[in-house]
């Protein structure tokens, strides 16, 4: 299961980066993204940090997409 574990962990880190690499091209600040999606400052950190696992809904991600301008896919896609 620890492989298992990896993968998540590795996934959840890549998701906080796209939305951080998106965030800082659309020249969002952090409070702003998080206020527009409904969700505190610090649970923004954590999701950008890959440490927000449990929890994350996809209502949050789609918000977090619609006010980055970008589809949900372009967050949780694995563009090789």
């Amino acid at each position: 299961m620890q492989d298992e574990e990896k993968l998540f962990a590795a996934s959840f880190a890549q998701l906080g980066a796209k939305i951080t690499y998106y965030r800082h091209l659309r020249q969002i600040k952090q409070i702003d993204l998080a206020y527009e999606a409904g969700i505190s400052e610090q649970y923004l950190s954590r999701i950008e940090r890959g440490r927000q696992a449990t929890g994350l809904t996809l209502l949050t991600l789609l918000r977090l997409a619609d006010t980055l301008g970008v589809s949900i896919v372009d967050l949780l896609g694995d563009k090789k």
